[in-house]
């Protein structure tokens, strides 16, 4: 969602934005990500908890808030860093049945210790809305182009992506850059290295605090011209 502000202040406020740094982010949802998002509200609504969203002062929709963080905490890992960290290991012994469909896998267990922590400082309602408001984001609604949709633009931009990212790839970046460029725009672009999926934006990263510094001290020389 925090690209896709940026992106909408710069086309709403040309003149009251001088710069502006898009990290992984995309003009609209593909039906994929959407896809992502909608099985996680389907998730909290079936809860019997949610009450139609009027759980407040009663136990809430903990399970389903908890299944869709798991689902859209697969969406920001990369296949390459699940095994990194996961692999195959498994946490404990199967049990005399030789299954264990709740924790045998490490990553199960991390996915779960993951959407557990995650009702406890996040609500229910809050996520169906703001999901949904990212789904329903269109830079380009009513517009007969994303060249045309961002034709007004005045900042100096930065946009940058991440080679592991699948919910966010290079290619929703790109077009991106070349509707920018195509207006005139003042538009750098990165195609970082990371195995981290769409967390990477959130890593400590050398060589994304280089991008990001470079283009900020850029302005820096432009304001001080």
């Amino acid at each position: 969602m925090g690209g896709m502000q940026a992106l909408q202040w710069i086309v709403t406020y040309p003149d009251s934005t001088s710069s502006a740094i898009l990290i992984a982010t995309s003009p609209t949802h593909t039906a994929q990500a959407i896809a992502f998002n909608s099985v996680g509200r389907y998730a909290i609504i079936t809860d019997p908890n949610w009450n139609d969203g009027n759980y407040y002062g009663k136990k809430g929709p903990d399970t389903g808030l908890s299944l869709a963080r798991m689902i859209g905490h697969i969406t920001y890992l990369s296949e390459e860093s699940m095994h990194q960290k996961f692999g195959r290991r498994t946490i404990k012994q199967k049990n005399q049945n030789g299954l264990d469909f709740v924790k045998e896998f490490e990553v199960e267990n991390y996915l779960q210790y993951k959407g557990e922590s995650f009702i406890k400082r996040f609500d229910a309602n809050s996520y169906l809305y703001i999901t949904k408001a990212i789904d329903c984001f269109d830079i380009q609604s009513g517009k007969k182009s994303l060249t045309e949709a961002l034709k007004d633009v005045k900042a100096k931009c930065l946009v940058i992506s991440f080679t592991s990212d699948w919910l966010y790839p290079k290619e929703q970046s790109l077009r991106i850059v070349k509707a920018l460029k195509t207006n005139g725009v003042d538009t750098t672009y990165c195609n970082l290295e990371s195995n981290y999926g769409h967390d990477a934006f959130l890593i400590d990263d050398p060589k994304l605090k280089k991008v990001i510094a470079g283009f900020l001290s850029s302005m820096d020389e432009l304001t001080k011209k």
